[in-house]
Formats: structure tokens, sequence, C-alpha cells
């Protein structure tokens, strides 16, 4: 019976790989983000250069359309001064309203959306969505053993670019080795130096792809750092109540065991 399960899973696993080998799922590389691990955290500085690069250069395709504008300023994110929150979002579309009529979007709304030709989809969940993607074949498995997921897919997607344009039924797709079947409809959509840093911080491509990247993933995942001490409190607990109660057993059984008893 065991001879024949193990066949089996390893017959399933084999095909699932060779359908995602032969499908092209592209190549996603690791990425060192401050946020991996246990005790990782969001690198403000970096959340806030992301959030620029997604202003500047990614917001006129792609919408955030389940990120409200004021967890800008919470602790744990971007953390920006809750006047300089107010100032971007008005900075930013209109609030459509009934009627035709418009009013000036507000810290407490969210971020606009983008729908229409020629717009990309929304980024609210992508670094999440993403993140069972990568690995060896699609599996996983990088993402299991190496802490890669969305993050390393969207940085890959950005520096993926090869230059290479490859024209097909009247449309102009762009050569990319870390997009499934290695053609990207989307043009390369950053270039070194094409973001100023107030910071000073390097604006090379690859500097660029990781701060919004970073970015993407406080969007989807902006309560990472409280769920990470929470689970820690809670493993912390755990250990000290085991201890307390094998303490306890060895307490309360030391009269009785060792005894011998004889019929």
């Amino acid at each position: 019976m065991f001879r024949k399960i193990a066949i089996t899973t390893v017959s399933a696993l084999a095909f699932s790989m060779g359908a995602a080998q032969a499908a092209g799922n592209g190549e996603v590389h690791d990425v060192a983000f401050s946020f991996e691990g246990p005790f990782g955290k969001y690198d403000q500085f970096q959340l806030q250069r992301g959030l620029q690069v997604f202003t500047e250069v990614c917001s006129g395709c792609h919408g955030l359309k389940q990120v409200p504008i004021r967890t800008l300023a919470d602790p744990g994110g971007p953390q920006l001064p809750a006047d300089q929150v107010r100032a971007y979002a008005a900075s930013l579309d209109d609030v459509e309203l009934p009627g035709g009529e418009s009013r000036p979007r507000e810290w407490t709304d969210k971020f606009p959306s983008r729908s229409g030709d020629g717009m990309g989809p929304d980024l609210s969940l992508m670094a999440k969505g993403r993140a069972g993607f990568s690995g060896p074949y699609g599996t996983g498995i990088n993402q299991m053993f190496r802490g890669m997921g969305g993050p390393e897919y969207i940085v890959s997607i950005l520096t993926g670019y090869t230059g290479e344009e490859i024209e097909e039924a009247g449309s102009i797709f762009y050569e990319n080795h870390a997009f499934p079947g290695g053609k990207i409809a989307m043009s390369p959509p950053l270039s070194d130096e094409q973001v100023d840093y107030a910071d000073g911080h390097p604006n090379s491509l690859h500097h660029m792809a990781e701060d919004v990247s970073a970015f993407l993933m406080w969007a989807a995942e902006p309560k990472m750092m409280a769920r990470k001490q929470a689970g820690f409190v809670a493993v912390t607990f755990l250990v000290l109540l085991s201890v307390l109660l094998y303490l306890s057993n060895k307490k309360l059984w030391a009269g009785t065991k060792g005894k011998k008893f004889t019929a």
C-alpha cells in the first residue's frame, strides 16, 4: 500500500513539474528584504521610496483600491506625518460621486482604482497573490525554505526585460525572463535614475524595483509586523506553559515514581 502511494505521489509531482516547466513559469530570483523572517520588519524609508515610485510610475496604469490612504501614517508602514498624508490624498484623482459630480479625495478614502483599455491589474494584493507562484516550477518550494514570494516575483518582473520586442497578431510584446511564457504586454516601466529620491538613496533600476516591491508587500500585508509580534508572544507563552506543566508534573509524581510495587 505504501509503495503504491509513494509511486502515485512521485508521478503526480513529476507531471505537475513537467507541465509547469512546459508552460514556462519564468525565472524568479531571491532578494534579501528587511521584512523576511520571524523577526523581520518593514524599512520605513524604503516604503516611502516605494510609495514615490508607485506614485510617479505605476499609478498611471495600476490602482490600489483596497488600501486606505490614511494607513500611510500608521506605525510599521511608511509612517508619513498626518498633514503630509492629507496633502498626498488631495493630490490624487477626485472621488466620483453619483450624478456626475466629484469631490477632492481625502485621506479617509482609498487609493484610486484604474480601469479601461491599457490599464493594468490592481496592485493591492499583487505581492500576496503571487506568493504561491515562486520557486522551482511554480511549486512554492523556494518560498517555504528561502522566503521567496510575491515581492521577489515583482522585482524579477521589473528587472527581467531583455530589450527585445516580439510582434504577434498585430500586438507588441516584450521579452521578459521572469514572466510566464517569456513575453509580456507591459512595456518596461522602470529605467535607471527615472525617479529622484529626496533622501539621496541610489536610484538604479534594481533599487527602485526593490523599493516599490517592498511597498506593495506592505500594501498587501500592512499588519504583518503585528502578527509576527503576536506569534512571538504566543510561542513564548506556550514554551513557558510547557515548562511549568513539566515541572508541576514532575513534582506531583515525585513521591510515586521510583517506587517499586511487589505482588
